[in-house]
């Protein structure tokens, strides 16, 4: 006991002195003696002192982080030290919070808010060595590329963006700009699973990827645009596959993306689908009926994502080819137009289920298709025309290519 005491009571000696005598100690050795201390009595490591203290950056230039802004202040802090340490690929670095659940709704907002970051792949376990009765940790992300293989998909990205940006003249809308990131991700990525599927340098590097690769590709390619894009997973109903898309902000309103459905029809096949002019882009899925999509697909409810309820920029709505009701001569008309305008494709959709089944019965169950296709063999000089038709459901759309 009395040794015990002696050496407390040496500490406290020691410290006192310290305390004292301030003209013999320099100031950086009077932090390091607080900063010490400081340590010794939370329990806590200098280096989560440090960050503790740090000021949180409330905005990253380039990005518009929509993520970011849900989360609480302490989220917010290892947010961005998550994002300090993704960048620099650290093996591992402490986080100022040890909870499981705010972690990983950190992590998964840093990496929804930030497709760039793609050398952590969504599929790598993550590590998080926590500490008894402390609110702290060590986070050991997963990384998925050498540094060199990083700097060559930074490089087939920046190729990309600058290809995209050729095709957008001065004074282009922010519709077609989102049109155009839309196309050029569908025409240059080939839907398939691998090694790199879920990031976006499978579309960029290796040219094929999942929805989650689609997503991250259409959200970076317009965040340098200038266009505020969000990043969305979820679940598709009645499946167990999960599903990616974007939201995106044009004007004041917010509107869906997903170009992993934009991609050639499946009910055009054979000899006919090799045709140039048969070449088709479903943009059904470019700012959707929002009703209609959501009949599909459904919003993680782990982050919030924006309410779209516009239907001004749908395809179909810009391009006068939704119909309110049903009427034969209506729909004939359309039709004829889009074929002497040269078009080898004609698509029209409607804004209800009793419309859409009247014309299905109309003019694929019972035949009226054949008047357009006399007309098109009329108008080019065509003894007889192979022609295609197909349906998409969900939106209440009819397509015919001749």
């Amino acid at each position: 006991m009395k040794k015990r005491f002696f050496c407390q009571l040496a500490a406290v000696i020691m410290i006192l002195s310290l305390i004292c005598q301030p003209v013999y100690v320099r100031a950086g050795t009077l932090e390091q003696i607080y900063s010490a201390a400081e340590s010794i009595f939370s329990g806590e490591p200098k280096e989560i002192q440090a960050l503790r203290q740090m000021d949180v950056a409330q905005t990253d230039e380039g990005h518009q982080e929509y993520y970011f802004r849900q989360l609480t202040e302490e989220e917010q802090r290892v947010y961005r030290e998550i994002l300090t340490g993704l960048r620099s690929r650290d093996e591992q670095f402490y986080l100022t919070l040890s909870d499981d659940d705010s972690i990983d709704r950190t992590y998964h907002a840093v990496l929804k808010d930030h497709p760039e970051i793609f050398w952590v792949h969504n599929r790598e376990k993550i590590y998080k060595t926590t500490y008894s009765g402390k609110d702290y940790c060590m986070f050991t992300p997963g990384y998925s590329y050498s540094e060199s293989e990083t700097e060559e998909i930074k490089a087939a990205m920046e190729t990309s963006f600058q290809e995209v940006s050729s095709l957008i003249p001065d004074e282009t809308s922010d519709y077609e700009k989102v049109r155009i990131v839309y196309t050029y991700v569908i025409d240059n990525t080939q839907y398939k699973t691998g090694a790199d599927d879920q990031s976006i340098a499978g579309v960029f590097w290796k040219k094929s990827a999942v929805c989650a690769g689609y997503a991250g590709a259409v959200q970076y390619l317009l965040e340098r645009l200038g266009i505020p894009c969000i990043y969305v997973d979820g679940s598709t109903e009645e499946s167990t596959e999960g599903h990616a898309w974007d939201i995106v902000k044009i004007g004041e309103s917010y509107y869906y993306v997903d170009a992993t459905n934009g991609d050639q029809p499946d009910f055009l096949n054979g000899d006919a689908a090799q045709l140039e002019e048969h070449k088709t882009t479903i943009y059904d899925y470019l700012c959707p009926f929002p009703e209609e999509y959501e009949k599909t697909y459904k919003a993680s409810k782990e982050l919030t994502v924006p309410k779209c309820t516009a239907k001004d920029l749908n395809f179909y709505v810009l391009n006068q080819g939704c119909f309110e009701e049903y009427d034969w001569l209506a729909i004939y008309d359309y039709c004829k137009m889009r074929l002497d305008n040269g078009a080898a494709v004609v698509r029209f959709k409607f804004s209800n289920q009793e419309a859409f089944d009247a014309a299905r019965k109309d003019w694929l169950d019972e035949g009226e298709v054949q008047n357009v296709a006399q007309y098109y063999m009329k108008l080019n000089g065509y003894s007889q025309v192979e022609y295609h038709y197909g349906v998409l459901d969900n939106f209440y759309t009819i397509y015919f290519i001749f």
